[in-house]
């Protein structure tokens, strides 16, 4: 069968789930990790063929992909940052509002000479590797309560050639990091229950649900513990970044000020929503 009328097959027994711009992302996401074939080289080749035997593969992810798991997880890597990363059920798969927090600290940090960053719930590395990649003089940690996380993390630093320290530990339980930072970064849980009906099915059946969701009588519990270890770990003038719950935007603010945090930034990410905080101890 031509890649051409496959595609069309593929798209047609997805729509069912996914939109048809969905599914045809999906098709040349596929086409580039398992042929290495990219949208414009079957536009100049359209007579290309799948074999017997490559059809049994784009079969079992055609079936992956109508049991809702997501595509990243299927294929088992994703990008972010313009870096490659692997990706499975033990880590969240990287979003690219994250890509923003992660821009707005590098944007911000070019200047400096040798610092300190920790990533706290760094998950598959890859804000922790990002800024490590974009930023040399940076000394960079990567904290998370999860083994398995951690493995993944480690597989993606040396993927991308970049040197961190790992650290095996909950932050809930933590008391004091032991040293001082220069920046303190962290997309932590922050999902509440009652949001729940929000979230996709791909992402709620597969998904981790220990990074993703919060209890509602206590949304903020892991940025009032970040923030007060932040008190006492933080540098002079030291930089705390959060991604955020778009419908927290004012209440995590509210917390930081109370807690004494100065020259409080907020920002909106792609989508026009509340998603990154900044401020300085």
């Amino acid at each position: 069968m031509t890649i051409k009328h496959y595609r069309d097959y593929f798209i047609q027994e997805l729509t069912p789930l996914y939109d048809v711009g969905e599914a045809e992302s999906f098709f040349y996401l596929t086409l580039e990790a398992k042929h290495q074939l990219k949208r414009v080289d079957l536009a100049l080749q359209p007579d290309l063929d799948f074999s017997e035997s490559e059809l049994k593969i784009w079969s079992f992810i055609l079936d992956q992909l109508k049991k809702e798991i997501p595509i990243q997880y299927i294929l088992g890597v994703t990008n972010f940052y313009g870096l490659e990363f692997e990706v499975n059920s033990a880590v969240l798969i990287p979003r690219p509002e994250t890509e923003e927090l992660v821009d707005w600290i590098i944007q911000s940090s070019k200047v400096q000479s040798k610092f300190k960053i920790l990533d706290i719930g760094t998950g598959s590395g890859c804000i922790a590797i990002a800024l490590a990649k974009n930023l040399p003089n940076a000394q960079v940690f990567a904290l998370d309560v999860s083994e398995q996380a951690l493995t993944t993390a480690k597989k993606n630093a040396e993927k991308n050639q970049v040197q961190l320290s790992f650290i095996h530990q909950s932050i809930l339980e933590t008391e004091d990091l032991a040293q001082e930072f220069d920046i303190i970064v962290s997309n932590p849980p922050y999902v509440r229950e009652l949001e729940k009906h929000e979230i996709k099915n791909n992402v709620l059946d597969n998904e981790p649900h220990l990074a993703l969701f919060v209890e509602d009588n206590d949304a903020l519990i892991f940025y009032r513990k970040i923030a007060q270890l932040a008190q006492k770990n933080l540098k002079l003038k030291g930089q705390l970044y959060f991604e955020i719950n778009q419908y927290l935007g004012q209440e995590t603010l509210n917390l930081l000020q109370e807690m004494g945090f100065k020259n409080y930034e907020l920002r909106q990410d792609i989508y026009g929503n509340d998603r990154m905080i900044q401020c300085t101890i």
